[in-house]
């Protein structure tokens, strides 16, 4: 009964993601197409569980999805353990993502944050750098959206309270948006 019954939230929340976040998946792809054919980049971050996404989209990008095609430029911040401990150590893990932010967005770039419960105040503190930058801000975020919604361009969020439901559902979007990205190529 218990997988049964995960299977059905699991469900509840990826038809949520249907009815509301579809359009919002489709406009974030176009972002990164427009940004990839620009000679622009993707950045993406996040803790725990959503560095290990971050890391997994990138690769996504820099390797291929499901067909062949150039590699995209797109890094995940979380993956040099030895730049993440020397800008904790030095400054603050608060600012470990917005120090690599500030050395390596460029105007025009993609940034995207992945936080389940919206609040990751390293993932808050990076996108406002990338805006400042003039990059172009999304978030994929859980309940809901925290602080995150209110400082980035595209909120994604998918509004349920089970933390592996959020993060099966934003590595869905994210495979989506690797289909659509692929569909340009």
């Amino acid at each position: 009964m218990f997988v049964k019954q995960q299977a059905d939230e699991l469900i509840q929340a990826v038809t949520y993601v249907k009815e509301n976040l579809a359009d919002k998946v489709e406009e974030l792809a176009a972002k990164v197409v427009e940004a990839f054919k620009r000679g622009n980049k993707v950045i993406l971050m996040g803790n725990g569980g959503s560095a290990a996404d971050a890391q997994h989209i990138a690769a996504e990008f820099v390797g291929r999805f499901k067909k062949e095609r150039p590699s995209l430029p797109a890094l995940a911040l979380n993956t040099n353990s030895s730049t993440l401990t020397a800008i904790g150590n030095d400054y603050s893990y608060d600012v470990v993502f917005s120090r690599q932010i500030d050395g390596f967005a460029k105007e025009g770039d993609v940034v995207i944050g992945i936080s389940t419960s919206g609040n990751s105040k390293n993932v808050y503190l990076a996108l406002g750098m990338a805006k400042r930058k003039g990059c172009f801000t999304a978030a994929f975020l859980g309940k809901d959206g925290g602080t995150i919604k209110d400082i980035c361009d595209l909120p994604l969020i998918v509004n349920v309270k089970d933390t592996p439901h959020i993060q099966a559902c934003h590595i869905f979007m994210a495979h989506c948006m690797c289909d659509l990205v692929d569909q340009a190529y």
